[in-house]
């Protein structure tokens, strides 16, 4: 049976209009060499690279469905790391744009990602609780941190030590061990949410912010080090200067925290706080890549930047204190106070952190960079809520620092959500509107080609000929638009209230619009003459009026230009003939007002949609409802016909846009991307063309392609769909001794690893066939006492007429090494014997051990039990043992002599060129030095 009616699909083509997302965090990255010229910024579900210097958008990191939260570039400023909405992270390479790498653990969105310093190893923090670190290099996760009862909200790697500090929700600071992936110490000195947390003074000091206006500072004191610069401590001579050391009293109601067996590695002290000038929740906090500029913002406009001074500074600051106060007790003295000159000077935090300034965008704060040249100039670039991104200059180290706003990325979008859109004639001008200007956008290249403020705008259309607009606002105006010089050409008070609705006549000489005042309002196009100018302009004068009893909502003429639909707040569509107003026909049927609505080309159908969810496809000729459709989750909020056909789409407030068929009264297809509401949408005059706005600021544009959709498969692929979601989310597989939820794994059950394991088990059974078929070819040739051609498997024909145990060995190689474990974790039991029995062979051979091995040692920590009561695995094991120890071996004496090669030519070419190779190549002797120096100040300072 032939195709009986064909629909060409839909396809997204791009996403314009948006600077930055609200959700996630804006970040400098390094590209050409160049640092502190490029941002990298969450857009919807894509990274967009924008040019501070130029405001041009110069790369986009192509995300997949989800919406990106957070953001984090790789020390050596060659990657991206990017975290998504359903806790999924993607490693781009910044070089190439493209995402290679690609980590699945996390099972709600990811808040937090730290790279360490040496960028091997990635921290993710995320709403289900959970911290897991991940391995770059290996692609894998190395472990999974749970301790926390609320999201994460922050992760950092120590630089000197293997450990890791997280905030959460909780109010808890927790310092986890690495080596024992254990949680040693939890600090409880927190009321409410702790947001952010940042390390200052070399690692010895923690900052921490919560939901109030204090910057709690805590000192570290690492034991190790207190033990080896342990000295009998000496008497201070009087009047002598103040050396920088712990003379920090805690805060009344704030007890020393007790020597408890988890203060072995380290211990935390409070010691003081910051106050900030906001009285709210602190929102971000972070330092600068040296350390010494910290800086913070709450749910305002005003970054606070404060300076860490360093220990010179703190010292010089100090005796310049001393003096003043020995200046001022010698004063005393003078005029006869009998006074001890003893001068007790106590240092406090705000003589080691100090305030430098403040600095004050022009909206909100959403996140913020920093970057600190070695010239000394700071560098803050702010994404703001208003879809703004904002570039300020300061130098913290002048007498009176004053921030210098030096770059703005506006052009690109508007500030605040688009509310009408409108196609040009010519199918190339996109219009968009939004509270407070006008934007025409070129839709083949997405420039923004003219900016024009306006009112806030409800509605628009391009006057015929394309050279002005009309756009309709809240306030009841009508503003025209001069598109070649950007003017307002005139304004004209057209409703008391809001102008709901515009509606351009047939015969392009008038328009119709509709108002809350309950009046609809026929208008038309004249050329006028300003008392200045000798050239007429255009302009529109009032015709009619149709008085109603109801707020008008929406209104359209018919093809014709003999009727006009006017909707109305009493949930009723009323037809009116145009040429007499007299009424016609009643649509009533929605439970809830009429928001949109649209009529067919012909002017046979009127399709309406509602607040109730609902559209509803009405003969004009009789006003007979044909068919109600539940269209969408929630109101559906505008309506359009396809010109020249009886396809229409609707927008709603459940993120989606739906083709329809009004003949059929069928779902064609669903467009998704946006992530929050869709307020409006336009189809081009040619039909190829749909752009679509939405409260996450971003404007789309979808493109008719020449590929058929067929509604079957459109369906088959819904379900596929639906099942894969259903895949991720049932319950995690369960390891024998574990209790079901209690996943310590690092991997996450999806349908790549599902498809995985599968692989594996048709790979296996492929091998038990063949296996199986060559025992029998065997005693067939034995038999006939003649060699007989062995049939080949077409599979391991196209591998290159491999082996099935070779062709086993391809299918591991080709999984992903993030999905390896989980692919190993969904494995039956019924295939590890053969799979044992395989990797002994495979290990024997010498080739690829570290995988191998990784796959041995997961299979027999999880089938542990099975395995070692399993009589017949025993001699296997024994096998296995024995040459999985020699190989090893092997691979890491091969290791160990290409270090050394490498180490003797490093010596051999540092010896001839006098130049050391790499700058931690004295760092040991850096270390020895600064603690022998340590020990002799301390002798010099009480002596």
């Amino acid at each position: 049976m032939g195709l009986t009616k064909q629909y060409l699909r839909y396809v997204a083509s791009a996403v314009f209009g948006l600077i930055g997302s609200q959700k996630g965090n804006i970040v400098f990255v390094t590209l050409r060499g160049e640092k502190g010229r490029y941002v990298a910024v969450p857009a919807c579900e894509h990274v967009f690279i924008w040019d501070l210097r130029k405001g041009e958008k110069i790369l986009i990191l192509q995300g997949l469905k989800q919406e990106v939260t957070c953001l984090c570039p790789s020390p050596d400023g060659l990657h991206l790391a990017v975290g998504y909405e359903d806790g999924s992270i993607r490693i781009f390479s910044l070089l190439s744009g493209e995402g290679n790498v690609t980590f699945n653990g996390h099972k709600a969105a990811i808040t937090s990602l730290k790279y360490d310093q040496l960028g091997g190893r990635l921290a993710s923090g995320s709403k289900d609780t959970d911290t897991i670190v991940w391995d770059v290099i290996n692609e894998s996760g190395l472990y999974r941190l749970k301790g926390h009862k609320d999201a994460v909200t922050q992760a950092l790697f120590l630089r000197e030590k293997n450990l890791l500090v997280t905030s959460g929700k909780d109010t808890m600071v927790k310092w986890w061990d690495l080596d024992t992936q254990h949680c040693f110490k939890t600090m409880v000195g927190h009321r409410t949410e702790v947001w952010g947390l940042v390390l200052v003074s070399e690692e010895k000091r923690l900052i921490t912010g919560s939901s109030d206006s204090e910057l709690r500072a805590w000192d570290i004191t690492y034991l190790q080090e207190v033990e080896d610069l342990e000295e009998p401590e000496p008497k201070k001579s009087k009047g002598s200067s103040p050396e920088i050391q712990d003379t920090h009293e805690p805060e009344d109601g704030i007890p020393e925290t007790d020597e408890t067996p988890e203060d072995r590695i380290l211990t935390c002290r409070k010691v003081g706080s910051l106050m900030r000038e906001g009285r709210d929740r602190v929102v971000n906090l972070a330092v600068d890549r040296t350390g010494r500029i910290l800086a913070c913002h709450g749910t305002d406009s005003v970054l606070e930047v404060f300076c860490v001074l360093s220990k010179a500074e703190v010292q010089k600051k100090m005796d310049k204190k001393m003096k003043k106060a020995r200046k001022k007790a010698k004063l005393n003295s003078s005029k006869g106070e009998e006074e001890d000159l003893e001068v007790d000077v106590k240092m406090t935090l705000q003589d080691e952190i100090q305030r430098v300034a403040n600095i004050k965008t022009s909206a909100k704060i959403k996140s913020f960079d920093l970057i600190h040249s070695p010239q000394g100039e700071l560098k803050a670039v702010f994404l703001l809520q208003n879809n703004l991104v904002e570039l300020y200059s300061l130098h913290p180290s002048a007498p009176a620092p004053q921030p210098v706003r030096t770059s703005r990325i506006t052009i690109g979008g508007h500030r605040s959500d688009v509310r009408t859109l409108s196609f040009s004639s010519d199918n190339i001008a996109v219009l968009s509107a939004a509270a407070d200007s006008v934007k025409i956008w070129n839709r083949a290249t997405l420039q923004c080609i003219r900016t024009m403020t306006c009112e806030y705008a409800l509605c628009s259309f391009f006057v015929p000929g394309d050279r002005q607009v009309v756009i309709g606002t809240k306030t009841g105006k009508l503003q025209l638009y001069d598109l070649a010089s950007g003017n307002l050409l005139e304004t004209v008070n057209a409703h008391d209230g809001a102008l709901w609705s515009l509606s351009l006549s047939p015969d392009q000489r008038g328009f119709v619009t509709g108002g809350a005042d309950k009046s609809v309002k026929f208008w038309d196009f004249e050329l006028v003459k300003d008392e200045n100018s000798t050239q007429k302009r255009l302009s529109v004068k009032q015709t009619r009026t149709l008085q109603l009893d109801e707020d008008i909502l929406c209104v359209r003429y018919s093809p014709n230009q003999k009727l006009l639909a006017v909707s109305l707040l009493d949930c009723t569509v009323k037809i009116f003939y145009v040429d007499t107003l007299k009424f016609f026909l009643s649509l009533y049927g929605h439970k809830l007002p009429v928001i949109c609505m649209d009529i067919s080309y012909d002017g046979a159908l009127i399709a309406t949609g509602s607040a109730d969810r609902n559209v509803k496809i009405w003969g004009l000729d009789f006003g007979d409802c044909h068919k109600s459709l539940f269209a969408h989750d929630d109101s559906v909020m505008y309506l359009q016909f396809v010109p020249k056909s009886h396809l229409f789409f609707t927008t709603g407030k459940d993120h989606k846009i739906k083709q329809w068929d009004a003949d059929k009264f069928e779902h064609i297809q669903t467009l998704e991307g946006h992530h929050q509401e869709i307020w409006c949408l336009a189809v081009s005059p040619s039909g190829d063309y749909v752009v679509s706005s939405s409260h996450d600021k971003s404007l789309r544009l979808w493109e008719r392609t020449r590929e058929p959709l067929i509604l079957e498969e459109e369906r088959e692929m819904q379900r596929e769909a639906e099942y894969e979601e259903s895949v991720a989310k049932e319950d995690q597989p369960v390891v024998p001794g574990e209790t079901q939820g209690d996943n310590y794994f690092t991997g996450k059950k999806t349908i790549e690893t599902v498809k995985a394991a599968e692989r594996i088990m048709e790979a296996v059974e492929l091998y038990r066939e063949e296996t199986a078929k060559r025992k029998e070819h065997k005693a067939i040739c034995k038999a006939a006492g003649k060699e007989v051609p062995l049939p080949i498997n077409p599979i391991l024909m196209a591998y290159g007429n491999i082996s099935p145990s070779a062709y086993v060995l391809e299918i591991f190689k080709g999984i992903k090494s993030s999905e390896l474990e989980e692919s190993l974790l969904v494995l039956p039991f019924s295939y590890v014997p053969d799979l044992l029995k395989l990797l002994n062979e495979f290990i024997q051979l010498g080739s690829d051990i570290e995988l191998l091995c990784r796959c041995l040692f997961f299979l027999l920590r999880i089938h542990f039990g099975q395995i070692t009561s399993n009589q017949m695995l025993v001699p296997v094991i024994e096998k296995l043992k024995e040459t999985t120890i020699s190989k090893v071996s092997q691979v890491r004496d091969v290791i160990g002599f290409n270090r050394a090669g490498l180490e003797y030519l490093k010596r051999e070419c540092e010896a001839k060129s006098e130049v050391m190779f790499f700058a931690d190549a004295t760092s040991h002797l850096e270390e020895k030095k600064r603690k022998r120096k340590k020990r002799e100040k301390l002798i010099l300072t009480y002596t």
